[in-house]
């Protein structure tokens, strides 16, 4: 699962963008100044940070060049449609540059496309995990020639499953990584549901094991 620091001050726009990458199987961590950034930088390496240009202690300048001697990409999101910051921007390696307001569906598709030019996210579109394909494009899930229709939290489930093959999730991360269509948190016994539904759906196409007392491993 690919890693991203969204620093945003503003609590609307974070919220939203939290949740709209999440369901898109990132895991997000935000913080709201250069101060909680430096903080989570200590600890934590990402493959993207998506910094607002103004924040309460500093800017994503101040950020950005705490990140320029990692493999972390940039994009920042800022106001200010300024032709000399956007220059400043690029000059200091930003891989993407977005004003606000803007349209999510094109930021995620700006993510993606930052995290396949520097190689870190596959190229492809499909993912697989045992004997089941997923065409992320189109949102379709195969086993085996065979079209299986999920529903939109089986769907993300089985994501999530597909992004971490063969290890251990408990149960509390994946209640973390995954709600239902109003964007509500998923309780731990809905999560048991689902589980269910997905082996009986996708059968010996995907082996989903419990590990008694902490969560799934699946192959």
């Amino acid at each position: 699962m690919k890693r991203i620091l969204l620093v945003e001050d503003d609590i609307i726009i974070a919220s939203g963008l939290v949740y709209a990458l999440e369901q898109d199987g990132y895991e997000v961590v935000h913080c709201k100044s250069v101060q909680e950034t430096d903080e989570v930088l200590q600890s934590t390496e990402f493959h993207l940070a998506i910094l607002d240009m103004q924040l309460p202690d500093g800017n994503g300048f101040d950020i950005s060049r705490k990140l320029s001697n990692t493999n972390t990409a940039v994009i920042f999101l800022t106001v200010m449609d300024d032709e000399s910051q956007i220059v400043h921007a690029f000059e200091n390696g930003a891989a993407d540059y977005v004003t606000k307001p803007f349209r999510l569906r094109e930021l995620l598709a700006r993510v993606k496309r930052t995290l396949q030019k520097d190689g870190n996210e596959e190229s492809t579109t499909w993912l697989s995990i045992g004997a089941v394909k997923i065409d992320q494009d189109a949102g379709k899930v195969y086993a085996g020639k065979t079209v299986v229709e999920l529903t939109a939290l089986e769907y993300r489930l089985l994501l999530i499953f597909a992004n971490n093959p063969s290890k251990l999730l408990t149960r509390t991360q994946i209640l973390e990584h995954i709600w239902d269509c109003s964007g509500n948190f998923v309780e731990d016994n809905t999560l048991t549901v689902y589980v269910k539904r997905l082996r009986e759906k996708l059968g010996d196409a995907i082996d989903i094991e419990t590990v008694r007392g902490m969560g799934y491993r699946v192959h």
